[in-house]
């Protein structure tokens, strides 16, 4: 019975499915508070049966996960480019991106209190430091911030490219172009009335995300804006098309695929005044 215990705390089952189902198993026995000493790394990606309990059962599993988006110098098997995608489609879920070091903290105290599934991403490397707040608090489920306010478009950024989405904000400033900038903090749920109201009174819409576009947060606003029928809303989708993202500096890569700041300007430049601007 020990060593059995053993195999699924740690997931190492001979025969590569019965793996992932173990460690589907041990997320059970965790949230249910069967095995309160299980050690050793976390994984659920292919966890069937494990997630379909976690779901249907509604557990408090918090999902930490480590090297969300692009993460440079690790190489193009460490890159967190998938997660919002296979994540949002589970029932009840929680999914977070922090913008900042301050958020992470608070993200991970409503993960832990929200007494439902949740997931929150960071970064590999520096996150952006600002003032750390001494008391922990439970940010309110679904609801965005807006960071900078504008009438010619809204910028809708999640996780660190808040930041960029922010500078992005000075430098079309300068073009007389001004931006709206909401760190939506939540890919589910999505704050659906703050997003519907700004994407009407702007008519543009600009999704930023260090995630693959397919399945990902912009193809969430989309369906949300669909389903509100704003079909007169110009969307466009910022993030990783469908290719897996070859080794480079976090820089270079975001650079690469329009996600700096000068990226992000470029984009919502060409939204609000058309192609070729």
């Amino acid at each position: 019975m020990d060593y059995l215990l053993q195999l699924l705390t740690t997931g190492v089952i001979i025969g590569g499915l019965y793996a992932m189902i173990a460690l589907g198993f041990v997320l059970i026995f965790k949230a249910t508070g069967v095995l309160n000493f299980a050690q050793g790394p976390m994984v659920v990606l292919g966890a069937l049966f494990g997630w379909t309990a976690i779901r249907i059962w509604n557990l408090p599993v918090v999902l930490a996960l480590d090297r969300g988006g692009i993460v440079g110098a690790d190489g193009p098997t460490h890159h967190g480019l998938f997660d919002f995608s296979y994540l949002r489609h589970i029932p009840n879920i929680i999914v977070m991106a922090p913008k900042d070091e301050n958020e992470l903290q608070h993200m991970l105290k409503t993960a832990v209190c929200c007494g439902r599934p949740a997931s929150v991403r960071y970064p590999r490397g520096n996150g952006w430091r600002g003032p750390l707040d001494e008391e922990l608090k439970e940010l309110p489920l679904g609801k965005a911030e807006v960071l900078e306010q504008g009438k010619d478009l809204m910028i809708l950024a999640i996780g660190s490219c808040a930041q960029a989405a922010l500078k992005a904000h000075g430098l079309l400033a300068e073009k007389g172009i001004q931006a709206a900038v909401v760190n939506a903090r939540f890919v589910k749920p999505l704050d659906e009335e703050l997003i519907c109201s700004l994407a009407s009174e702007t008519g543009k819409v600009l999704t930023v995300e260090e995630n693959a576009l397919q399945g990902g947060f912009g193809s969430a606003v989309l369906e949300l804006l669909g389903e509100r029928g704003l079909k007169e809303v110009a969307v466009r989708r910022l993030g990783i098309p469908d290719v897996f993202v070859e080794h480079g500096s976090q820089e270079e890569l975001r650079h690469k695929y329009g996600l700096d700041a000068e990226g992000i300007a470029q984009a919502a430049e060409g939204l609000v005044r058309g192609p070729g601007t």
